[in-house]
């Protein structure tokens, strides 16, 4: 089959179409016909050689898939050749074939696309996962999505709006933010502007926000501990803005008996993967058909321009989702 082969990390330029072996069904896994797949950042930290695959895992990028289901294990008993189906990957999503097991596979809504559906497994189940099963967030509590316009943002703003909650958002230029509101944002601030937790004291007063989903990491370590509210959980999801805060007073976070979490999805167990793919399902796939919830796709790129994707991506210029199309 083609894939697409990283000849050695580093930049866009060293990914190539290549041939890989086709890979096999397990019997407990489907075949897939990929038609599309996304770019995330964790591909572009595995195409640099800093985010290896998990034990086991294919060493292609791409973590999730859009297709056909070409063939399925011995042991598989709900899908069947010909079924549409979308669902998140530990690699392998950037091939012409893809392997995955039958249990985190779901079935495309009548109403969307193949490009549509791949738009949503990694951000939609990290959104999922971040939002409720480790922030625990409830109806009329508050939560602050950094990154708003970005792929996890753009979910996590539909998501929370659906379940309930108000919602600040930060991103970059006014472009970003009001795609934010368009998608339910109760409060959409630059943090180009001026200190963030500034405006929301503004609005809201001090220490008001329930739950924060943190991409940013150091630069915004302050600011988000004094906008928290007292038993406050603070989600860490990445760390764009880097890594390392020179000094912490953990008094403050006894004071306000914070609950700080970090968290990634990829590395966590198949059946963790499992029981959230079948909880998100329930809760969100009568949403997706309904349109009450939507992936939101910024551009669309064939495979053969994947290289053009990922500096698309690096620029940091998208709204939502970049996807990949194979074979159209």
């Amino acid at each position: 089959m083609k894939a697409v082969l990283v000849e050695q990390p580093g930049g866009p330029e060293h990914m190539v179409i290549g041939d890989y072996p086709t890979p096999e069904p397990q019997a407990d896994e489907i075949l897939v016909k990929v038609k599309a797949t996304a770019v995330n950042r964790a591909d572009v930290l595995q195409r640099k050689g800093h985010y290896p695959p998990p034990k086991g895992a294919s060493p292609i990028l791409g973590l999730e898939i859009a297709g056909v289901v070409e063939k399925v294990g011995s042991a598989v008993t709900k899908w069947k050749p010909g079924d549409r189906v979308f669902g998140l990957l530990e690699g392998g999503g950037y091939a012409e074939y893809a392997v995955i097991a039958e249990n985190m596979v779901l079935p495309i809504p009548e109403n969307l696309s193949f490009a549509e559906a791949a738009a949503i497994p990694e951000v939609f189940l990290t959104a999922y996962q971040t939002l409720f099963w480790i922030g625990d967030l409830k109806r009329g509590e508050r939560v602050l999505i950094h990154a708003g316009a970005s792929g996890v943002g753009t979910a996590a703003i539909q998501l929370a709006k659906a379940a309930g909650a108000e919602v600040v958002v930060t991103a970059g230029s006014e472009g970003k933010l009001e795609a934010c509101r368009k998608l339910g944002a109760d409060l959409a601030i630059n943090y180009k502007e001026g200190p963030f937790v500034d405006k929301i004291e503004d609005v809201y007063g001090e220490a008001a926000m329930d739950v924060i989903l943190d991409f940013i990491g150091a630069p915004y370590f302050e600011a988000n501990l004094r906008a928290l509210a007292y038993d406050g959980r603070w989600v860490l999801i990445s760390t764009l803005g880097g890594a390392r805060v020179e000094a912490v007073d953990l008094s403050a976070f006894m004071a306000k008996r914070i609950a700080f979490t970090a968290t990634t999805l990829r590395s966590r167990s198949k059946p963790y993967k499992i029981r959230l793919t079948k909880e998100f399902a329930g809760q969100a796939l009568p949403r997706f058909r309904s349109g009450e919830l939507k992936p939101v796709i910024d551009r669309r790129f064939p495979i053969e321009q994947v290289q053009d994707a990922h500096r698309y991506m690096e620029e940091n210029r998208n709204i939502g989702k970049i996807v990949l199309t194979i074979g159209e």
